[in-house]
């Protein structure tokens, strides 16, 4: 496979993504979308490293602690959703216009 075909992977996965946080009222979904955007970076990152041959292998590196903030944007992000749900019995996005009841 060349390069071409995993830029063009990232490409889509990214759209596919975006389209989802821009599209999306749940926040779980969005969360989901958010994480989809982050394996499309993971993607091209390991692709250009892969492609380059460098050495140093910064790609995979900078991979590594995406895949870990991902994670913890995934623990925080959830948690917060969750707080939501048991105050306004609802994770819809619109509805978090308002800080009080």
């Amino acid at each position: 496979m060349t390069i071409i075909q995993f830029v063009l992977l990232g490409a889509a996965l990214f759209s596919i993504g975006l389209y989802g946080v821009l599209t999306r009222k749940n926040a779980v979904l969005v969360l989901a979308s958010v994480e989809l955007m982050l394996a499309a970076v993971n993607v091209n990152l390991v692709a250009f490293d892969v492609y380059l041959g460098d050495a140093s292998h910064a790609g995979q590196i900078m991979t590594l602690f995406l895949i870990a903030l991902a994670a913890a944007e995934v623990g925080i992000g959830i948690a917060i959703v969750l707080l939501v749900f048991r105050n306004r019995r609802s994770a819809n996005i619109d509805e978090l216009d308002v800080m009080r009841y």
